[in-house]
């Protein structure tokens, strides 16, 4: 019975690392789609979302039928509460990927973004693959120093998101109530992906130490 609760536990971390990465891959094919008004790659990372739902709801059940079955105790009881709260951040990750797809794919012939504030939004968006590629690797290692490494790049992002904010507020914005709309979000959705990637960090680190750390930077 052991040898089966183990393998269960160690199928969740996989399907774990399996979400993750699909989410870097969602977020780097949506922000190519997003940066060059890709409409057939956006439309990719909309369709492949559905497979990044599906896995969480597998791995949910699995958990769950885990908790039930086999009444894990310490450790192991935390390695499954957080993989349930883990793959719920991974999977709003892919959602927040998909609205960017989405928005490349709504406003084509288009780009998105004013060639004016173009460059934040690279940024933006170069941070959040990063973030997205060391949630793979810390869930792969469970080295800590990528943690550290994810809320540094979470700390610009939000330096990031609120320079925008101040464009858009200026007196010499004058783009469109649309294209307002459209920035404002995108800089909401890039800055909510690495809120959630910082999330699964701080889950990692308390499976990890035990340790619960409510001061991890999240703003």
């Amino acid at each position: 019975m052991r040898k089966v609760f183990q393998a269960e536990l160690h199928q969740i971390g996989e399907e774990l690392i399996e979400i993750s990465k699909l989410v870097e891959e969602a977020m780097q094919k949506a922000t190519t789609a997003f940066e060059g008004a890709d409409t057939e790659l956006a439309q990719e990372v909309i369709a492949a979302d559905a497979r990044i739902d599906f896995l969480q709801n597998d791995l949910d059940e699995r958990a769950i039928d885990v908790l039930a079955l086999q009444g894990p105790v310490a450790s192991d009881l935390r390695m499954i509460v957080g993989a349930l709260r883990m793959s719920a951040s991974l999977e709003r990750m892919g959602d927040l990927a998909r609205h960017i797809a989405q928005l490349a794919r709504l406003r084509f012939p288009e780009n998105v973004i004013p060639e004016s504030i173009r460059p934040t939004f690279i940024e933006l968006a170069q941070l959040d693959i990063a973030i997205a590629h060391k949630v793979t690797e810390l869930l792969e290692t469970r080295n800590l120093e990528l943690s550290n490494e994810i809320y540094a790049h979470n700390s610009r992002i939000n330096e990031l998101h609120a320079g925008v904010f101040k464009a858009v507020a200026a007196a010499d914005w004058n783009a469109s109530a649309p294209t307002t709309v459209d920035v404002t979000l995108a800089s909401r959705y890039f800055e909510r992906f690495a809120d959630h990637g910082v999330s699964v960090a701080r889950k990692v680190t308390y499976l990890v130490t035990g340790e619960w750390q409510p001061s991890a930077p999240l703003n």
